[in-house]
């Protein structure tokens, strides 16, 4: 493995990420920073902590990479599921053997949801407004 960085885009309802893996020193745990913050402070709750680490659960490249992550548009959870994307497609990169593990888990596809639009005259995307007989 060399020491450039590997770099990816994922991308989540509006959120973009870009992230750059890089192997971490012998001795030293994969530090992940994310819009120049510590992970843990950027994402607060285990749950969003996990989505962003499934792709290393996923490959058992858990603490072996250096992860910096740029973030922008969306909310913290379109993010965190643009991370993820991101890292799983910057995992095939670096090894073509990630693939099949990270396509079991449905970490490569994705999630092309996006909101609705609101229609003219009415209150929402599908609300209506209420209906009176009199």
């Amino acid at each position: 493995m060399s020491t450039t960085p590997y770099n990816a885009t994922g991308r989540r309802k509006e959120a973009i990420a870009h992230v750059w893996l890089t192997p971490a020193e012998e001795g030293k745990s994969g530090k992940i920073t994310i819009n120049r913050r510590s992970f843990e402070e950027y994402l607060p709750t285990d749950a969003l902590q996990n989505v962003v680490l499934q792709p290393f659960y996923a490959t058992n490249t858990m603490k072996r990479f250096n992860v910096l992550v740029t973030c922008k548009g969306g909310g913290i959870h379109g993010q965190t599921g643009a991370i993820s994307l991101a890292i799983a497609r910057s995992l095939v990169m670096i090894d073509e053997e990630y693939r099949k593990q990270l396509r079991e888990q449905g970490l490569l596809t994705r999630d092309s949801r996006m909101k609705e639009r609101k229609k003219a005259g009415r209150p929402g995307a599908r609300k209506r407004f209420q209906f009176s007989k009199r």
